[in-house]
């Protein structure tokens, strides 16, 4: 079961100001890549389809990010998400961007299960969290990563 991913990434020019500096609307993009590279990581996507159709999606309810050192071209940040609860129909992440292991920032994002039937209404409706997610996710516990 997973609680936890780590992985680093090279700042781009693309996602800087003049100054070289990260614009803080780049660190919600990052998040929500991490949270696509956790469910990958478990071989889930944030959009699992069914034989009939119907697919299960992550669409966030709410995010939050508080910044407190500057990332710049061409630095390589480590970007760590943690599983922080497991609600009946949601996930709360926290996520934290370092560089050299001074915090650059950090944030939250929760995100409730929903469905989408097959057809043309596109109407989501919230779910209880499916099996076959609760089989592979769990809430972070320090314990489990001395490292961090």
């Amino acid at each position: 079961m997973a609680s936890f991913l780590e992985t680093t990434r090279r700042v781009e020019f693309v996602e800087t100001d003049m100054a070289g500096i990260v614009h803080f609307s780049r660190f919600y993009i990052w998040m929500e890549q991490l949270e696509h590279e956790f469910f990958r990581s478990i071989d889930l996507s944030i959009m699992e389809k069914s034989a009939d159709g119907t697919i299960i999606g992550w669409p966030r309810v709410a995010a939050q990010c508080r910044f407190e050192s500057p990332a710049r071209f061409e630095d390589v940040i480590t970007c760590r998400l943690k599983v922080q609860r497991i609600g009946v129909k949601s996930l709360t992440f926290d996520v934290e961007f370092l560089r050299d292991e001074v915090t650059l920032a950090r944030g939250t994002m929760k995100t409730v299960c929903c469905q989408v039937g097959p057809g043309t209404d596109h109407q989501l409706q919230s779910i209880d969290i499916p099996p076959l997610f609760l089989e592979r996710i769990e809430e972070y516990s320090p314990d489990q990563h001395s490292a961090t």
